[in-house]
Formats: C-alpha cells, sequence, structure tokens
C-alpha cells in the first residue's frame, strides 16, 4: 500500500458494482467491458505491478486471442486518455502495468478500513459504534461486484467480495440482535434465508431474532426447515453451533432473551449505560439529620429491600423529594451501575402508567425502541433482567400507591428503591417505612437563613422566627417566602414577616392536614398582581397534563407576549414549571390549589367556563385547519361548529401534523372536560377534526376513552348531535382495533341518533362505516348496500372526498364478489376524486384500494406502484396503522407475483408496524400471508407456527377466516 502515496489526488474509482471512475462530481468513460477488465485487475492489485502475461490471463484464460497483447496496450492507452489530467496515475514498469490510487480513492479500499475499524470497536465491546461502521462499509456496494466485467479473473474476484460482503452482512446482522433491534432483524433475515437458504449463520441469528421477539414457536420451525433442507439437500445435519442454539430455544434459556444484560455480566470490561437521572439536589439542604443517616445506612446495606420515604397526609411541600433525592446523591458511589428517577404523579388526577414508566426505565438503560416490549408485564420482567447483576439505585417520587410502585422494583439484590409518596407505603411488605413531619424551629430557621443570607437574618432574628412559624415549619412554605425576599434587596425580613402576619389563621390550620398545601402555596399567591393571579387561577382548571403558550394565550384571551412574560413570572416564583420552550405545566399539587383558587376567586362562576371554552375554542378551530389541510374539499369542516377564536396556521402538512402529535393528550383532556361541563357539541367536533389521532394509531386508547366520555355526556345533556358524532367516532375507532362487533353496535346506535338530529355526518359516515365493517365480516350484500346509501349520502352533501372514500371501500366489496374489473373501475374513479382535490392522505387511501384491486386483477407491477405511493405519503404522515397495512398489502403483491422471499420480508415489516395497534384480526390476516410466503420458500416448519397463531387467533375471534387457515394447516394443503 505503500506506493500508493504517489496518487493522483482527483481520481476515485469503484468495483464493489459497475466499474467505475468519478473525477469530483464527474464520471469518466471507462470504455468497453475488456478495457473495464483491465482496469479492475489492475485497481484490485492494489498498486502492485502486473505483468503482460498476468492480464493476459486475467482478461481471457487459457485461451487468449493471437492479438491478446496488443489489445491489452490499446486498453491501457484508451485508459491513460480516460484519466486525462492523471494520466500518471496508469504506469508502466517491468513489462507491466500498474495503477496508484490515493489512499480512500477506491471503494473496496474504504469498505476494509470500515470493516478492520468496525472489528476493533467490536473487540471493545463498542457495539453501536461498530454497527455504524458495517453499515458504512455495505452502503458501498451498488449491487454486483465488478459488475458486466468478463473474465476468469473478474468472476473469481466476485464470488471473494460477495462471500466477503455476506460476511459482513452477517456481522451487522448479529449486532443488530446484540443491540436489541430484533424486531427489525426478522424481515431482513427471512429474506436473506430465503436467497441464502444453506447458510447456517443467517439460520441462526433468525432463529435468534424470533425468539427474542416472543415467537419461540417460529424459531423452532426455523431450525426443523434448516435440517430438512440440509438432509435433502447435502445429506447432512445442522451444524454444532445451530443445534446447540436449537436446545437453547427448546429449554427457553433466560439468558438468550437478553443480549445486553448477558453480555456485562460476561464481559467485565464491557461498557455499558449507566443512568444518572437524579435531579439535582439543593445547595442549602438543612436539617433532617436522622432521617439522612437512617436511610443512607439502608442503601449502604441494601441487599434487595426496598426503602419508602413517606409521609402524614397532605404532605405536599413537607420535603420528602428534597430529602430523598438528597440521600440518594449522597449514595451515589454505593450504585455505580447508575440512578434512575421518575415523577409517579401520584398526587393528580391521572397518574403515571406503570407501563410508560418502565419503558422510559429500559430506554434510560440502553434498550433499542424497537426491543421494548408492548405489555406492562414483559417491560417490568426485561426491566427486571437488565438490573440483575447490577447496582442501580431506583427512586421513585410522588407514588400513588403501592399498586403503582411494585412492577418498578428491582428484583435481586445489590438494586435499592427509594420512594416518596402521599400515602404510607404499608401495601410494600419489606419496606422501611419513615414518616416525615415538618422541620423542628431550628431547622427551618436555618434553611431561611441558607437562603436569604446570614447577615440580614442576624440583623432581624426576631422577625426571621416570626416568617418561619407563620410558613408552619414546612419546608416549601420556607424556600418561596425566603427566595421571594432574597430576590427583593430593598424588603426587610420584618417586611415579609408584617406580609405573612395575615396569613396566621390559615397556616395554623396545617394541623387540620389538607389545608396544609394550600396555605403553604397562599404565600406565593397572596403576592401575585392581578394578571398573574388570574392566570394561576385559570390555567390550572384545565385537566392536560402540560400546555403550550399558544393554548395559555387562547385560555387566557391575551396576546401571545403578554402571556408568556406572565408565565415565565409564574415560573420564577415555582408556583409553575416550564416542562421544555414554550410548554409548562404544574406540580399536580399546585394544580389542586390554582382549581381551589379558581373557585374561590374567579367570580362569577361563568368566568372559569368562558375560560375552557375559550380552550376548547382554539383546540377545535386549530384541529379544524389541521383537518381541512390534511383533506381538501372535505366538507367535515363545514358541519363543525363555528369557534367564536381563531386557531394556529400551518405553513406546511408537517408543522400541522407535528402541532396535532404535541397536542395530543392536553387537546383530548380538554375534549372530555368540555364535554362534562355542558360543551358536548364542540368537544365532538373535535374529535372529528383530530380523528387522525385515533387512525394513526398512537392515541386510539386515549382517544376511544374520550369518545366514550363525551359520547356519555352528550346523552345527559339530551344533545343528540353530539351524541350521534361522538358515537360516529367510537364506531371508527372500534373498527380501527378490530373490534368489528362493537364497531356496528355503536354504528347503528350513531345512525339513528343522527337521523333523529337530523345530521348530515353521521348519515353521511355512518353507512360507509358500516359497509366496511359488513365487507370485514364477509356479509357482502349488506356492504354493498351500505356503501351504496354512503356514497348517495356524500353526494346529496357535495363531499367529494367522502364519495371517493365510500367508492374505493365499494370496489373492496366487489372484489371479495369476484367482481374484479368494476372494483378496479370504482378505485380509480376515487383516486381520480382525490386528485383533482390535491387530496394527498386521502388520495393514498384510494391508491391502497387501488393497489388491492389490481392485485386480485394480476397486474402486479401496476399494483406495487400504487401501494409504494400509498406507502410513503403513509409514512410521512404518520398514519402507522395505514403503513403497516400497506406493507401486508405488498406482501400480498409479491405473493401473487411468486417472489415469496420478498412477500416474507415485508410481511414481517407489517407484523413490526402493526405491533400494538389495528388489533388481532389485522394480525392474523398478515400472519397467514407471512405463511403462504414461508411455506413458498421452503421454511414449512415455521409457515405453520405462523398459521397456528392465525388460527388461534381467528377462532378467539369467532371469524370466518378460520376455515382458511385450518385448509393450510390440513396434510394435503401443506404436502
Amino acid at each position: 500500500m505503500g506506493q500508493e502515496a504517489a496518487a493522483a489526488p482527483s481520481l476515485a474509482f469503484a468495483v464493489l458494482g459497475p466499474v467505475r471512475i468519478r473525477r469530483g462530481d464527474q464520471q469518466l468513460a471507462t470504455g468497453s467491458p475488456q478495457q473495464r477488465a483491465l482496469l479492475a485487475a489492475l485497481l484490485l492489485r492494489r498498486g502492485r505491478t502486473a505483468t503482460v502475461r498476468e492480464l493476459v490471463d486475467a482478461l481471457w484464460g487459457e485461451e487468449p486471442p493471437d492479438a491478446a497483447v496488443a489489445a491489452l496496450r490499446t486498453y491501457a492507452s484508451r485508459i491513460r486518455k480516460a484519466f486525462g489530467a492523471d494520466a500518471g496515475a496508469l504506469v508502466s514498469e517491468s513489462g507491466g502495468y500498474a495503477i496508484r490510487v490515493r489512499a480512500g480513492a477506491l471503494d473496496l479500499h474504504r469498505a476494509e478500513r470500515c470493516a478492520a475499524e468496525a472489528e476493533r470497536a467490536r473487540a471493545g465491546e463498542e457495539r453501536q459504534r461498530a454497527r455504524d461502521l458495517l453499515n458504512a462499509a455495505l452502503a458501498l456496494w451498488e449491487g454486483e461486484p465488478l459488475a458486466g466485467i468478463p473474465g476468469p479473473y473478474a468472476e473469481a474476484q466476485r464470488i471473494r467480495l460477495e462471500e466477503w460482503r455476506l460476511g459482513l452482512l452477517e456481522t451487522r446482522l448479529e449486532l443488530d440482535l446484540d443491540l436489541g433491534g430484533h424486531a427489525e432483524a426478522v424481515s431482513e433475515l427471512t429474506a436473506l434465508t430465503a436467497a441464502y437458504p444453506l447458510r447456517e449463520r443467517l439460520r441462526g441469528l433468525l432463529m435468534l431474532a424470533l425468539y427474542r421477539g416472543g415467537r419461540q414457536a417460529e424459531a423452532l420451525a426455523v431450525y426443523a426447515d434448516t435440517r430438512r433442507l440440509l438432509v435433502d439437500e447435502l445429506g447432512i445435519d445442522p451444524g454444532g453451533e445451530l443445534t446447540e442454539l436449537h436446545q437453547r430455544v427448546l429449554r427457553a434459556d433466560v439468558e438468550l432473551a437478553a443480549p445486553p444484560a448477558t453480555e456485562q455480566r460476561t464481559h467485565a470490561a464491557a461498557p455499558v449505560v449507566r443512568p444518572a437521572q437524579l435531579p439535582a439536589t439543593v445547595p442549602d439542604f438543612t436539617g433532617r439529620a436522622a432521617f439522612v443517616a437512617e436511610l443512607g445506612d439502608r442503601l449502604a446495606a441494601a441487599g434487595g429491600r426496598v426503602m419508602a420515604v413517606s409521609a402524614v397526609a397532605g404532605i405536599g411541600g413537607v420535603g420528602k423529594t428534597t430529602l430523598a433525592v438528597h440521600v440518594a446523591h449522597a449514595a451515589r458511589d454505593r450504585f455505580p451501575d447508575g440512578q434512575l428517577y421518575v415523577d409517579l404523579r401520584g398526587a393528580g388526577p391521572r397518574a403515571a402508567e406503570s407501563e410508560a414508566v418502565l419503558g422510559g426505565f429500559l430506554r434510560a438503560l440502553g434498550t433499542p425502541e424497537s426491543a421494548i416490549p408492548e405489555a406492562a408485564e414483559e417491560r417490568a420482567a426485561l426491566y427486571r433482567s437488565m438490573l440483575d447483576g447490577r447496582r442501580v439505585l431506583v427512586l421513585l417520587d410522588n407514588a400513588r400507591d403501592a399498586a403503582q410502585v411494585r412492577p418498578l422494583l428491582p428484583g435481586t439484590e445489590g438494586c435499592a428503591a427509594l420512594v416518596t409518596s402521599r400515602a404510607r407505603m404499608v401495601g410494600l411488605p419489606g419496606a422501611h417505612l419513615v414518616d416525615l413531619d415538618v422541620m423542628s424551629p431550628e431547622e427551618a430557621l436555618q434553611l431561611f437563613t441558607r437562603i436569604v443570607g446570614e447577615e440580614r437574618v442576624a440583623a432581624e432574628r426576631e422577625a426571621a422566627l416570626d416568617v418561619v412559624a407563620a410558613c408552619g415549619f414546612l419546608p416549601l412554605a420556607i424556600r418561596i417566602a425566603a427566595s421571594r425576599l432574597a430576590a427583593r434587596r430593598t424588603w426587610t425580613v420584618s417586611v415579609l414577616a408584617a406580609k405573612l402576619a395575615d396569613e396566621r389563621h390559615r397556616l395554623d390550620e396545617l394541623q387540620a392536614g389538607d389545608l396544609a398545601v394550600r396555605a403553604t402555596f397562599e404565600l406565593g399567591y397572596a403576592q401575585l398582581d392581578r394578571q398573574q393571579a388570574r392566570a394561576f387561577r385559570l390555567l390550572g382548571m384545565a385537566d392536560g397534563p402540560d400546555f403550550s403558550l399558544a393554548a395559555a394565550s387562547a385560555t387566557l384571551d391575551l396576546d401571545l407576549y403578554t402571556t408568556e412574560e406572565i408565565l415565565e413570572s409564574l415560573v420564577d416564583i415555582s408556583l409553575l414549571e416550564s416542562a421544555a420552550p414554550s410548554r409548562y405545566r404544574y406540580h399536580d399539587l399546585v394544580r389542586l390549589y390554582a382549581r381551589a383558587c379558581a373557585e374561590r376567586d374567579e367570580l362569577p362562576p361563568s368566568l372559569r367556563e368562558e375560560a375552557l371554552s375559550r380552550l376548547l375554542d382554539f383546540y377545535l378551530a386549530t384541529a379544524a385547519g389541521v383537518y381541512a389541510l390534511e383533506r381538501p374539499g372535505d366538507r367535515l369542516v363545514d358541519h363543525l361548529e363555528r369557534p367564536e377564536r381563531t386557531g394556529l396556521v400551518f405553513a406546511s402538512r408537517d408543522a400541522a401534523l407535528d402541532w396535532l402529535f404535541a397536542e395530543s393528550d392536553p387537546l383530548l383532556a380538554c375534549a372530555q372536560q368540555a364535554a362534562s361541563h355542558g360543551m358536548a357539541r364542540r368537544a365532538a367536533d373535535l374529535l372529528m377534526a383530530a380523528v387522525d389521532l385515533a387512525e394513526s394509531g398512537a392515541n386510539a386508547r386515549r382517544f376511544e376513552a374520550t369518545a366514550t366520555a363525551v359520547g356519555d355526556a352528550a346523552r345527559t345533556a339530551d344533545d343528540l348531535r353530539a351524541e350521534g358524532r361522538a358515537r360516529t367516532m367510537l364506531a371508527h375507532v372500534h373498527s380501527l382495533s378490530g373490534r368489528f362487533g362493537a364497531a356496528d353496535e355503536e354504528a347503528k346506535r350513531a345512525m339513528v341518533i343522527g337521523l333523529a338530529a337530523e345530521d348530515p355526518l353521521p348519515t353521511c359516515r355512518i353507512p360507509n362505516q358500516r359497509g366496511i365493517i359488513a365487507l370485514y365480516e364477509n356479509r357482502h350484500e349488506e356492504a354493498q348496500a351500505y356503501l351504496g346509501q354512503a356514497i348517495e349520502a356524500f353526494r346529496a352533501d357535495g363531499n367529494r372526498p367522502g364519495e371517493a372514500s365510500a367508492l374505493c371501500n365499494l370496489s373492496r366489496v366487489h372484489l371479495a364478489m369476484n367482481r374484479t374489473a368494476s372494483a378496479v373501475e370504482l378505485a380509480q374513479r376515487g383516486v381520480e376524486i382525490y386528485a383533482a382535490l390535491g387530496a394527498s392522505l386521502r388520495r393514498a387511501n384510494g391508491k391502497y384500494a387501488l393497489g388491492v384491486a389490481l392485485t386480485r386483477a394480476g397486474r402486479p407491477a401496476e399494483a406495487l406502484e400504487q401501494l409504494s405511493d400509498a406507502y410513503g405519503v403513509f409514512h410521512e404522515s404518520r398514519q402507522r396503522l395505514w403503513e403497516g397495512m400497506t406493507l401486508f398489502r405488498m406482501a400480498e403483491v409479491h405473493l401473487a407475483a411468486r417472489r415469496a422471499s420478498q412477500a416474507a420480508a415485508q410481511a414481517e415489516q407489517a407484523l413490526a408496524v402493526l405491533r400494538g395497534i389495528g388489533g388481532e384480526w389485522r394480525r392474523g390476516n398478515v400472519l397467514t400471508v407471512l405463511g403462504r410466503a414461508l411455506h413458498s420458500v421452503g421454511h414449512r416448519d415455521r409457515a405453520r407456527a405462523c398459521w397456528d397463531e392465525a388460527l388461534a387467533i381467528y377462532e378467539s375471534l369467532g371469524s370466518a377466516e378460520a376455515d382458511e387457515v385450518r385448509a393450510l394447516l390440513s396434510p394435503v394443503a401443506v404436502a
């Protein structure tokens, strides 16, 4: 390689694909195949001189033409000419030729360098870096190496390079599994094992990926398929490594399921993720010496015990979090593998879900997103496995009760948990309970002094004692008061004491328990000016977990600049938290206090209702704008209630969707809250405008709960229009989740109510929904009748996108009735309508329907084109349900075109995307197609495993598809 230093710097060469020469962005001519063969032969000798005899053999083998040497010289001359100013890179010496290229000028050299670095990174347990380097190496391939190059030398090199590429790919896939990417790897491995059925390493990786994805039966089926193939083709059994893996899968080897934890125990020097999530400890932590020593001793002797820090009822502000964080920081050196922290929001109306908390902890411990299970029980099991053999401290702050805490506790010795809660954790066996009371007078004065300053307190010691006494010796109250004083250099301690004097009666009520929080926060609230106090009260009325600056502006009916000034001032005095730029939230206890203030001070009560109404209007107007941007021409927005205020306007679909998904939780909370306050009509309209939240799959459960609550509130209020619309949305959510019986029942109710209310929305949309439900339940004549009603209703309403939707759905019905030609024509009409309206997302739905029809019509290339277009739009629009279903339909196309390995790969991708959404019925459909594809590539046992699972799903649902799968599983079908 040392000879390459003399290379011309401007040329770059490629052999990992077609042989190419580039100078910068310009591609140079490489001439005839024989000329390219000479160029490749010289490049692959890495700057070494090749004799004429060697080159003749390389190009023509044992039967060269008579003029071979002359031809060789001609090719060399043409290569020099192609090099132009860099002609000196091709040198003639010792009766032969050489090309001297600069380091990195040849793509093969770059790939080799990446592979070597990857090997070093892997040896040093830098798996992610090794994976990235291997991906960089593999990305340099552009198809078959030395494509189109003749001669025996090129053929030998092609085989060598392809084998090397496969080895790199296998190593990268092994790293994918080490890093927890087993779900994504299954699709690629399925395709590779179909393409290279005799490579045992690929088969083993596929078994491992399936096993780690909870698909043990399929993993075992892969081994059975492999063994049968090897016996039939080569007359041998699988090698020892694959056989041992098979035995470990058979006995459900626990270590096989969690590679990160296993490897960390095996290789003591392996780097691990060490979370350090503890909040900052306060620099002026004061007192609590006995508690600090007691808890510190417990942590020092941690052997699987659980420590709980709890307190008396009404403990807001007593300092339990401050104490726990301080103790945890002091004990960090005893837990070298990390510290986890979470606020469980137990005192609020919506405590944190254990499932979500476990997901956050697993990510913090280095688990890739794709490796995190959906079910809470599986997450808890993986979490305990990740902590096994490690020393990690877990701080569970603000817990609701023992039931919320149990899934979050480590399961082995060496780890420890600190729990803070409003309630005593008597339901945690073996927990060490601590009841944290208010500070002693001496500790309270010491804390006040540390914040305000020694000089100011020494000058007015009696006044300082009056202040801490007025605070009830409650740490948070003392901190608020002292911080305000420290921020106002013109105040004296006596001035603050005088301001607090009027509150003595309320603070004395601290002894009653619940009034303690009220009295504590009254200290800050009483100091607010009129605008600050109004904002504090009204914003606390909203049920959402947080709120944006724009939502606050609407609630308060103020401009953005003024609103931001007020909110930031509330952040400064700790009555509000800034969750992120332009987003805010209340501490749960502060929110309760704010609402109490609103009930007391925001008079008349209609002022509170008006604030909630303004927030609802903001969400409705903005969501309607997003809907209109996503669905141009759809008349739904014309039938919604007209908000009295305008919403946000977005420059692009991406920005609109960013807003909708970021606001999903507060938006749905607002809809539910507003419905319970007599605003069910606009709340139901908000659900219709925000339907993307349901269709994406990401918020389906929350959307369903909200739709149920809105429908119930509307029924109580005897608001037929609101109830009909809420039931319409509920039917839609049930259908998306595969609960077709429940969907049809809700749709029936919605239709009756909609007709009574003379509301065009349910009367148009419900026949469309019932048509699809009837199709899924194989009631084809009914489906056709419903969709005919829907088309007529949409046309009467002038709703062209609705008409297109019904036409596309009718296309699906015609397919089921074996009317393929009319199915294609109906879907084409739907696509044409969407195209004329410029409706990108809805047009994708039309293309989806057209792709399905074209598949049945035996036109796979056209079908794949339509489905590929649809997939791109669904992916950009974050419609995970439709993204997964389109992958499923693409798998059907490949299967119909006898491209079984591609079909299996797409079906695997569909399963990965549809995890947790779309319902079990759709999962059964994908498994059925996956089984067909696997069977076609000879993976018969794994195919049977897929069909077994699909059959169990269909039988549990009572679906007619069960008969089809039984036929596939019959001995005649699988023979």
